[in-house]
């Protein structure tokens, strides 16, 4: 059998390079395996339909309800005024206030694309009306982007929490401290740009200014606040947190800012509904892969590979940060974390490693691929927005690689920083 399974791989890797779409790529590969062995074809329908038999996975539909929903509302705006204001005194202020709002953001739609096409547009006209360089505005837009999916509530980690059986709670507030690092050295960065480029500054708009803008933000402000405030005292799991935050959404966008009607309610739920298909047709067809890769024993195979290649877990985090740096060029996210999920979940854990920390340092290796090319979805996507040639936007995008990295080598050399708040909650590892 993994004879057979080393024949179907690389037919797999032309299939997707000729443009087959990948659902279908990975549904043929796991087919494939289990005709050619002989394995009853009930098989593909089963393990397909058990893929998507998961109640944590529910929380992907709502999350991206939820996004759709803040996007259409009106509450971008009100965001990116708040954060404005707070760090317009700041020199290079709207680059500092575009990581912030990417922070807040992040409790909102949980996903990088979502960030850099709702509040990236805004941040990056916002920016070059007030005189920053069109590739600059780029670069910080995709680099803070990649915090949303890291901080919760985050769609990629509800992905690696259903695939690895992991706990989606402790998945959440594990990426808490390595999110906020993420910020900060973003910060820290364009800090030493903006005193470089000398970035405008504004003086500081007063106590008054910054009340009504904290005011008109307010209730956009607590969506983060209910979300993580349920999950940590225990009163809701992460998937009834979704659900929560759906409905507090339309709360907000309908009743409270009036920015969102019942005519926007057909476009919002056939956006999300679009997403979600794409996504659940990835999980489901990956299921089948994925048993058809346990069964032609890949993942023994490559944990033995590795345990010859030594026995620190630290070593083994070094090649994997590595390999995941590289799929990260090519592959989508999701798509990879699908298939690659299987196949090394199960040597960290043999390693002791903590799945905690190893979820976080996935989801984040991962999340550091969509800015960088030939794929660089969400560089390619702020790019396009800000009408920018794609050489101006990868050269302007080096300098903010370099925190993402150091906050990856952070997170992979001392685990406290994304073990020590879930133990503390008491969530499970």
């Amino acid at each position: 059998m993994t004879e057979t399974m080393f024949m179907i791989l690389p037919i797999w890797f032309i299939a997707i390079i000729i443009g087959v779409p990948l659902y279908l790529a990975i549904s043929l590969a796991g087919t494939a395996f289990i005709v050619i062995n002989g394995i009853p074809a009930l098989a593909v329908p089963q393990k397909i339909v058990m893929a998507a038999n998961s109640f944590p996975l529910l929380a992907a539909p709502f999350f991206i309800l939820m996004g759709n929903v803040m996007n259409y509302s009106g509450v971008t705006t009100r965001l990116f005024r708040f954060v404005s204001v707070i760090s317009s005194w700041m020199r290079g202020g709207l680059a500092h206030a575009n990581i912030i709002a990417s922070v807040v953001f992040a409790g909102m739609s949980g996903s990088a694309v979502a960030d850099a096409g709702g509040l990236g547009a805004l941040e990056i006209k916002a920016m070059k009306d007030a005189g920053y360089r069109s590739d600059l505005a780029v670069a910080v837009t995709s680099a803070s982007a990649t915090i949303g999916p890291i901080l919760p509530p985050s769609l990629p980690m509800v992905i690696y929490g259903v695939t690895a059986e992991a706990s989606i709670g402790s998945l959440f507030v594990g990426a808490i401290v390595p999110g906020l690092l993420m910020a900060l050295a973003l910060m820290v960065t364009v800090r030493a740009i903006a005193k470089r480029h000398n970035l405008p500054r504004d003086k500081f708009p007063g106590l008054c200014e910054v009340g009504r803008a904290f005011c008109d933000a307010f209730f956009a402000l607590m969506t983060p606040v209910i979300l993580l405030g349920g999950i940590m005292s225990g009163v809701f799991t992460p998937t009834e947190a979704a659900v929560v935050a759906a409905a507090y959404a339309l709360v907000v966008g309908g009743l409270v800012y009036r920015d969102f009607s019942l005519s926007d309610l057909p476009q919002v739920i056939l956006s999300t509904v679009q997403t979600t298909g794409l996504v659940m047709a990835l999980v489901m067809t990956a299921g089948l892969l994925g048993w058809a890769l346990s069964v032609a024993r890949i993942p023994f195979m490559v944990g033995s590979l590795l345990a010859d290649v030594s026995h620190n877990p630290l070593i083994f985090l070094l090649i994997v940060n590595i390999s995941l740096l590289v799929v990260g060029l090519f592959m989508e996210a999701i798509a990879a974390m699908l298939i690659l999920i299987p196949i090394f979940v199960p040597v960290a854990m043999a390693n002791g490693i903590d799945p905690t920390q190893f979820g976080v340092l996935f989801v984040l290796n991962l999340m550091i691929g969509t800015i960088t090319p030939p794929v660089g979805v969400v560089l390619f996507l702020t790019a396009s927005i800000a009408d920018v040639p794609p050489e101006r936007a990868i050269r302007a995008m080096i300098p903010f690689l370099i925190p993402l990295i150091v906050v990856l080598g952070a997170v992979t050399c001392i685990p406290s920083l994304t073990t020590w708040l879930p133990h503390l909650l008491g969530l499970g590892g």
